[in-house]
This record gives C-alpha cells, structure tokens and sequence, in this order.
C-alpha cells in the first residue's frame, strides 16, 4: 500500500520518480534533454515556492515567515489575546478567526465558557476580527470554506491546522506563535525538507480518507520519516480524488508529526472554491517538469483496504481484515502496550470484546474536522439506508462540520436516512475528539472518524478506575459496523451503491450568524471579562544559574500533549493560567503539581527579594554543597524551579498550556531525549523553558533529586553548544556532572529565554 523511499528522489513530469544516486542526472537528461542540478530541482516543490513568496528575511535557509491569516478556537484564543494585549496590541494587523467549537458545550464548566465566548465577541469587535458562535463550525471547515486561498499560508492554534489540499500551506503551532503574528513578528524556522507523496491508482468502493491516511501515518509516524517536514502530494492519483476526499487525507497528516502538507491542485479544487463564493481564491499549483524531494512516500490508492487504529495512537494501523482474522494476537498485543500507555494503572482488557468469534464495538461517532465533511457522511447515509442500529448498548453519533454542511445534508435527505436508523445527527461540535462529547462507559470500545485516540481521549479517567478505547476508522466502515449491529466490519463488504452528491454552499447560514468586522477595529468596545479570565502572573527573568529539582521522571516512548495537560473538562479552565495548571499531568503523575508548587515557594520568596530557605528546608543543604565548588553562587544569582524528564515529549495537540502549566508552576526546563514536535518546543521556549536535550540511555538523576546549573544565562546568551550541569547529593556532600545540549535556537528564541517568557519579551509597561 506505502512504500517509503530509502533516498531523496526526483518527480519528473509529475508523472515518473527517478530515485536520487549516480545515475539519476544521466536519467533525467534521456528523459528532459536537460542537465539537472539537485539545488535547483529543490526549489520547484510548490512548498518551496509558498515559502519564499511568505519569507521575509531573504535567506530562503533562515526563514522568518508573516502569515497571510490567523485562526483559533475557544480553548486558545483568550490566553493568546490576553497575551498579546499584555505586550501592547490594539489591533488584529490580519485577519484573525475566532471560533467556538471547543467549549461550545457550557454544560461543560456552566457559564465559564460562555464568559469566553463573550471575550471573544467582544475582542473581534475591539481588535477588528471574526467570531464565528458556539455550533455554527469546527475551526478547520470554517477555514476550508472561508479563509483557505491557493499559495496562501495560515497559522492556527491548533495542531490539525491543515489546508493543503485547498492549495493553502496551514500550520498548527502554540499560542504564542500566534501573539508573535499579531504583534507583527514573525515565525523563524529553518527552511524545512520537503517530502513527496506520490499518489497512484484509485481507491476501491468503501475506501475513504481515513483508510488512506492510517496506511500512511502507520508507514511513517514510528520511524519520524516526515518529522518536522513538509509532505508535499503529488502523482496522478490525486485527480482521482475529490476535494473532500483529499480534505480527509490531508487534515491527518498532522498525526505523522510533519511541519505541514500541501497538494497540486486542479478542476475539482477550482470548483470547491465556486461552489463556495470565492473562485478568486483558486491558483493552480504544480511541482517543477524536473523536482527534487528530500524523501518520497509511494502510495497506492487501490491496493489500500478499510484501515483501523488500534488503541492508543493514530500509528497502531491494522487493515479491518487483519483484525478480525487475527482477533487473539492482535488484541494481546493492543493489551501488552496498554501496559505502558497506561501505566499498569487500570485493569484493561479486549478479550470480551470478542462474542462469538467477532469483535463488537460498543458505540461509533462520525465527526470533527476530519469525519464531519459532506461526503464521509452522505457516504455513511449510504451504507446505513434501509437498517437500523438497534436499542441495545451500540450508539452512533454523526457531528456535520458545519452548519451548511449540515443544511445540505437535510435538504438532501442523508440526514433523513441517518435518523432513521437510531443515530443522532448532533451540531458542529469537536468534543468527541478531545474528550468532552459522547464519553463512552466504562470498558466500552468506541470507534471514531476523528483524529487522535491516545489514552484519555475519549473522556475516561484513570484516576477515577475507568478507561475505555477509542479506534480510528473512516466513517464508511463505521457505517458499515453500525448497520451490522456493532459487529467490527470494513465498509468493503457494503454490497450497495455509495452515491455522488452534488455540494450546494448556503452562504446566508453565515452571513445571518457570524460576526465579521472587515477589518475594522472599534476600540470603544469594552472586552468582557468572566470572573474565570485571569492574566498570566509575574514570570521573572532567567537568573545566572539555576537549582531545579526533578519533579517528574516519564519513561513511556512518547508523552503527549494529553498526558501533560489533559484535555476534556479541564478545558473550561484554559482561560485561568493558575486554575489550569492544578490539573498539570494529573492523569500521568498525580504528584507533579504538588511537588512543583513545593519548590516554587522557593523562587517566589527569592522573587521578593527574601532568602528561600525561610521558606523550604532544602535549600540550605543544596546550596551549601552547591558553595563548595561554585563559591559565587547565591540566592541573589540562582533560581529555583522545576523539571520534568521525559523520553519523547509533546506529541499531539498544539495547545500551549502543555507548557505554560508547567512554568506557572515554576517549572524552567524540560529534558529530554527528544522532542516529538517543533510545536512543543516552541512551546517551552515561548515560555521561557529550557528545551534541554539529554543523550539517550544517559540519567544522572532520579526523581526529587535536585540539579544544578551554573552559568545558564551566560550558556545562552553565548551559544555554548554543551551545558555541565550536576546532580546534587546533599547525602554524599557531592556533586556529579553530566551533559545537557539546547539545540539549535535563533537570537530571537535566546532573548524570550532570557527574559523569561514572550510576554517579558515583548511587554509594554
């Protein structure tokens, strides 16, 4: 189905790879009559043409990129205007896209969220921007709809922030690459490689976007093949795909930890644009007669079968074939890694999913930004007319994408056909994806088109004795499971028609709804304010050296954003900084807050200009082994805080509070072997955090020990490219070294370290 290329290669006509070695310029010459310099070739990619056209520093290997538009949705854009506002905004300088498809449920956190509704009214009436209410669409389809424009670039707070098949480059980042947008600064990264996705064939009947895009984030994720990369799509399977379909594909691309994604574009993308208003948004775009890509993805549509992931990650893929044949080792194995996801916390088993020799899945949910589009689920209509799902356990939930998406689907009649089976058709709505909508029982197995299943996602609590399952699959397949009363079944074995239906875009839904400013700011709007809105406190500046002590040692092969910040009901609390940070890794490490809180009372008496061992016991000690090598340290020059260590953090959602939590908490570092995305990075660095690396299989220290850092400042002001740091035993009057690296970090990153955060950075008095 996948094949990865083990070099770089090159596209020749758009039609035939050639792979890159000895005689590939030979090649190229028979076939172009035309020498090939690979430097140049490079430069044909459309990402790289995108790039430069958004790149303002005329060093196309420093990028400093300004985005054309903004978007974010209600978990995130308080704190990133609070922020902003801290560092003296007054007005959106682009267009910025405030949605409410989050918190949308006020059920969930009572009038909180609502509060930041309001906020967010208000603040686009203030600041000159458009809000779009509570049910009316997920961040990412109002996107498609209304913002995506071919060559252009959008920056969203949020990590599926994916455009690509529309010809637009979209990337997903923390909140506070945004405030840097909306104080015009810019977004600084290397010029990142660019890899192909050669799409060839056509998929089969009962094959949709989520079927291939769980083929290719299998091949991918483990190995990092696309890491931090751009997947470029490309190859004559493209034209056999509708816009919706490579919507689907290209909005999970995300999973695969790659930087963004972008797609040749033709007819089918010029008519999403006229079917929507905006035909001046379509540009045709296409690679080079002679392009070089730094890796290439071969993907055959027609040999991929309806595909499942297995909990707890996008990457566990299995066809639906596989596990049915193979039910037994398939689940052990499924069990054997819950071990680590979950730490042993919770007993968990599948095997009584297994009735009779078949799989039975308890509930199936069709929605967010990658399920809720209007062919998976007229699709799904399809394969579910004429059958009923039944009245035992077996729900089925369907979230249209947006309210025209939803009107097209009445007027039709598919929303017609899915309620009469005993499904609920429901608003746009992405709490199914992060844990705050269809929460599933306790043990039960759900199956979903949306886009991530990690441990938790689906609303369970380990702390609380429950856990149940989440599965990705494409919506057709969850149809086709449905219409079988719950027994696992790949959409291929649906005997029926699958339909093409004509799209009709009702722009009055929006027009009659969704507050637009046109760019015109009113600065005589109030912002209201919920009791629940809290500024971000006092962050001090990074001191000459640091005392940090390990508050939370992780050893799972990937910690992700979820595990760090939990998602669901804590997300009515993402407006309130220190009401947020009490549930820090509360379902990884329950003690973590309490032991960070414990030594932050150190650095806030150290703050007030009082000495800290008035306040913690330890300090005395640590320090007094500290003075016999470093003498010139002291309370007035050494701070105290917090660090995590964890294998491979930062995977998953873009949401800046994975990182922030920590600082408020007075953390000043993380350590790790790796970084699972630049988003998370960026995150740390945005708030001051030292994104230290740690060579693998090297750990000098243990949880609760504590570290001591001298001369960070001087570390990062000067660039050392390796940091001694040493592991302090009060118990053995010792200290140990040990090695610790930044990596590579621009002026502008060592500055906001410095200074102890961006909102330091960029503060106006």
């Amino acid at each position: 189905m996948v094949k990865l290329w083990e070099s770089g290669a090159y596209l020749v006509g758009g039609t035939e790879i050639i792979p890159d070695g000895e005689d590939a310029a030979a090649q190229i010459k028979i076939r172009t009559g035309k020498d090939i310099n690979k430097q140049e070739a490079a430069q044909n990619t459309i990402s790289y043409g995108i790039l430069k056209a958004h790149n303002t520093s005329g060093n196309m290997e420093k990028l400093k990129i300004k985005f054309d538009k903004l978007t974010s949705h209600d978990i995130t854009f308080v704190g990133i205007i609070q922020t902003a506002r801290a560092s003296g905004l007054t007005k959106f300088p682009i267009p910025y896209v405030l949605t409410n498809c989050h918190n949308s449920l006020c059920a969930v956190g009572g009038t909180i969220n609502e509060d930041d509704h309001m906020f967010g009214l208000t603040c686009a009436k203030k600041y000159g921007g458009v809000y779009v209410p509570p049910h009316q669409a997920v961040i990412h389809q109002f996107a498609r709809e209304m913002l995506a424009g071919g060559g252009k670039m959008i920056l969203g707070s949020d990590s599926h922030t994916r455009y690509g098949a529309l010809g637009t480059m979209a990337m997903g980042e923390g909140g506070p690459e945004l405030v840097k947008q909306l104080l015009s600064q810019t977004y600084d990264i290397n010029m990142p490689g660019v890899v192909g996705v050669y799409l060839k064939g056509e998929p089969i009947k009962g094959v949709g976007p989520q079927d291939v895009a769980l083929a290719i984030i299998g091949a991918v994720f483990a190995n990092g093949y696309v890491k931090n990369k751009v997947m470029e799509f490309v190859g004559p399977g493209v034209e056999k795909l509708s816009a919706d379909f490579r919507i689907g594909i290209d909005v999970m691309t995300t999973e695969t930890t790659c930087l963004s994604s972008i797609w040749k574009t033709d007819d089918q993308i010029r008519e999403f644009y006229d079917i929507h208003g905006r035909s001046e948004e379509y540009k045709e775009l296409n690679p080079g007669d002679v392009t070089y890509y730094d890796g290439m993805i071969e993907v055959d549509l027609s040999a991929i079968r309806p595909m499942i992931a297995m909990p707890f990650h996008p990457s566990n893929t299995y066809t639906i074939e596989e596990v049915n044949a193979n039910l037994s080792d398939i689940l052990h194995d499924v069990e054997e890694r819950a071990k680590v996801s979950l730490d042993g916390a919770v007993p968990y088993s599948l095997q009584e999913k297994v009735v009779n020799g078949k799989f039975m899945v308890d509930q199936g949910i069709i929605a967010g930004c990658a399920g809720g589009g209007f062919e998976n689920i007229c699709a799904a209509a399809d394969i579910l007319k004429g059958s009923y799902i039944g009245s035992d356990g077996f729900t089925l939930s369907v979230y249209p994408a947006s309210m025209p998406v939803y009107m097209e689907l009445i007027k039709n009649g598919c929303a017609a056909a899915i309620l009469e089976t005993g499904a609920v058709m429901k608003t746009a709505f992405c709490g199914p994806c992060f844990g705050a909508g269809d929460t599933p029982a306790n043990n039960a197995f759900s199956i979903r088109h949306s886009t991530r299943n990690f441990p938790n996602r689906e609303g369970s609590k380990l702390q609380s004795g429950q856990i149940s399952s989440v599965a990705l699959m494409d919506a057709r397949s969850i149809a086709a499971t449905a219409a079988n009363k719950g027994v696992l079944t790949p959409a291929t074995e649906f005997n029926g028609e699958i339909g093409k239906y004509k799209y009709h875009f009702d722009a009055n839904i929006y027009a009659n709804r969704v507050f637009d400013s046109h760019g015109v700011a009113d600065e005589s709007v109030e912002i209201q304010f919920g009791p629940n809105i809290k500024d971000w406190p006092a962050m001090g500046a990074l001191p000459e050296n640091l005392v940090l002590r390990v508050v939370s040692e992780i050893h799972d092969p990937v910690t992700t954003t979820d595990e760090l910040i939990p998602s669901g009901e804590t997300s009515s609390y993402r407006s309130n900084p220190l009401g947020l940070a009490e549930f820090t890794l509360s379902r990884k490490d329950p003690e973590y807050v309490g032991r960070a809180k414990d030594i932050q009372k150190a650095e806030k008496v150290r703050m007030a200009g009082e000495h800290p061992c008035s306040v913690h016991p330890d300090v005395k000690p640590v320090m007094g082994v500290v003075k016999k090598s470093f003498a010139g340290a002291s309370h007035e020059n050494t701070g105290f805080g917090s660090t995590i260590f964890a294998v491979k953090p930062g995977d998953g959602s873009a949401r800046e509070q994975a990182a922030s939590c920590q600082k408020v908490l007075g953390g000043w570092a993380n350590i790790a072997n790796e970084y699972a995305t630049k988003r998370y990075r960026s995150n740390l660095i945005n708030w001051g955090m030292l994104p230290f690396i740690i060579k693998e299989g090297e750990l000098p220290f243990k949880n609760l020990d504590y570290l001591f850092i001298p001369d960070i400042r001087k570390a990062v002001e000067e660039k050392w490219e390796t940091i001694t740091a040493y592991t302090v035993s009060v118990e053995n009057d010792s200290m140990q070294p040990f090695e610790l690296k930044l990596g590579e970090l621009t002026d502008e990153e060592r500055s906001i370290i410095m200074k102890g955060c961006l909102i330091n950075y960029n503060r106006v008095d």
